[in-house]
């Protein structure tokens, strides 16, 4: 057993590149995504509707994985975001 932080640990970055991008990953992310967007549209204030119906997933794909975003496309987002904390609160309910 090691002791004193005499530990050295060299991870291999093929191997989560290979298994993070497995599609049953990708899958996973995706729904968290989903259920993150479906919180926040549910929890959405709603005066035209735009802010709601601009809410939307995007994907971003980095070196080693494939992240999904809840981002608004309405010109309020960043209004709203900063007096309600809509999206914030919705990752949170997403969690589980």
């Amino acid at each position: 057993m090691a002791r004193n932080g005499h530990t050295d640990v060299e991870f291999n970055p093929r191997f989560f590149e290979t298994v993070l991008r497995q599609p049953k990953v990708e899958a996973v992310v995706d729904q968290a995504a989903q259920r993150a967007l479906a919180v926040a549209k549910a929890t959405a204030p709603v005066d035209s509707g735009d802010y709601r119906d601009g809410l939307h997933i995007e994907h971003h794909d980095s070196r080693y994985r494939r992240a999904a975003r809840v981002v608004g496309g309405d010109d309020k987002t960043m209004i709203i975001e900063s007096k309600t904390g809509n999206l914030a609160r919705a990752l949170k309910a997403a969690k589980s």
